[in-house]
């Protein structure tokens, strides 16, 4: 086979220490090192001296993170799957599998993993700081559900929101020892008002005075949840203003003209895909990244599994949110896709499809860099006009009803 690089290194990383093969005019040199700072710059050096181009890391959880900080910039570096650079399970070494990765890397049959750019890479572990604070805070409202439940407390039975401001306040008022439930019922504001008759029966309960101190924990968890959430959120809009590329802060409001996807989801497609879509050759590359498209296992003729593929669950979860967003607002391109799905797809299936669409359309924004045009909640009965008619003059004939179709000429 052709050699493409002369002078390349495979690196097999761990935890603590990384084996690199350096090969180098058809010979191998193969050394080891550990993974702290001192000695990734003495791998630096030594790579830097022996004049190689291209390096390649098996990506391994975050382990090669590390490797890729120090020897970014200065050649280039390709992360690999771990699936793309399998090599003989009989003969299993470190040494082994750093000489196969430099032999895949040199003969140029290695598939590089997308590595956004620094700027995106801040962002995007900003959003994912975000992401896992949403999901704390998430955990946090059920412990407390489940507590004020067990202690015979319906508040969220009544209230819709049992941690908003009214809902909070009457919490408080249980964890500092109150029991008189129509003294707490008058903590309600606004329209929750006007269920203060209900409010009094849902807060007369059976607290334990354990249970009132966990209860008082939790609410103090909740709120440093809450605060903390506000900070990521400016942080990150901060972020997205002060960004290298100036691209990024246009990017935000052109994504967010998509409906169903609002300022975080937008910030989340940008910090998962980036902004630079020559990435990606076409939106079903990107598509297949991410994980949003059908999988494809086929053998002897025969489809075996459509299961969509591993990709970005953050990425993931924020399109299929804002699918769901976008199934309610009426008179759409996606709302109406999502309604056709439905019937034949399911719920689940029929929301993968419309996000997946969202990311197309992303793709396209942030490549031709415009704002999304909306097509119309009719876009597929223009596009099928014959068949529309066949299809409503099938249903009149089930009825009984005999039909005759005459074109309407337009005026002049």
């Amino acid at each position: 086979m052709e050699v493409l690089y002369a002078c390349c290194c495979g690196i097999d990383v761990h935890a603590k220490m990384l084996v690199a093969c350096l090969f180098k005019a058809g010979k191998k040199d193969i050394r080891t090192f550990s993974t702290m700072t001192e000695d990734l710059l003495r791998l630096l050096d030594w790579l830097t001296q022996a004049g190689c181009t291209h390096v390649a890391i098996e990506s391994t959880g975050v382990y090669w993170r590390p490797v890729f900080n120090i020897l970014e910039g200065a050649m280039d570096v390709i992360l690999t799957n771990a699936r793309d650079a399998k090599g003989y399970k009989a003969r299993k070494t470190d040494v082994i599998d750093a000489a196969w990765l430099a032999d895949l890397l040199r003969h140029g049959l290695l598939k590089p993993s997308f590595i956004p750019p620094l700027p995106i890479r801040e962002l995007r572990e900003l959003t994912r700081y975000r992401e896992s604070l949403v999901r704390e805070q998430t955990a946090l409202a059920n412990r407390i559900q489940k507590l004020i439940e067990s202690a015979n407390i319906k508040l969220g039975q009544v209230a819709s929101d049992a941690l908003g401001v009214s809902g909070k306040s009457m919490l408080r008022a249980l964890a500092a020892g109150e029991t008189d439930a129509k003294k707490m019922s008058h903590l309600a504001r606004r329209t929750l008002k006007r269920k203060q008759p209900q409010l009094q029966q849902a807060l007369e309960g059976r607290f334990t005075q354990a249970q009132r101190w966990i209860l008082g924990q939790l609410l103090d968890q909740y709120d440093h949840v809450e605060a903390a959430l506000q900070s990521a959120a400016e942080r990150i809009r901060q972020e997205v203003d002060s960004s290298a590329d100036p691209f990024v802060p246009e990017a935000i409001p052109l994504l967010d003209t998509i409906p169903g996807v609002g300022e975080t989801v937008a910030q989340i497609i940008v910090a998962e895909i980036g902004v630079d879509m020559g990435r990606f050759p076409t939106a079903n590359h990107v598509a297949s990244w991410a994980g949003m498209c059908p999988g494809n296992h086929e053998s002897a003729g025969k489809r075996k599994s459509g299961k969509t593929t591993k990709g970005s669950r953050y990425l993931r979860a924020a399109l299929v949110q804002a699918a769901w967003a976008a199934t309610h607002q009426k008179g759409t391109y996606l709302a109406a896709q999502y309604s056709r799905l439905v019937k034949r797809m399911g719920k689940k299936k029929a929301l993968v499809a419309v996000a997946h669409s969202i990311l197309v359309i992303a793709y396209h924004i942030l490549q031709n860099r415009v704002s999304y045009q909306e097509l119309g909640g009719d876009y597929f009965d223009r596009r099928n006009v014959d068949k529309q008619r066949k299809r409503l003059i099938r249903q009149l004939e089930a009825l009984g009803v005999k039909v005759t179709v005459e074109e309407v000429k337009e005026a002049a």
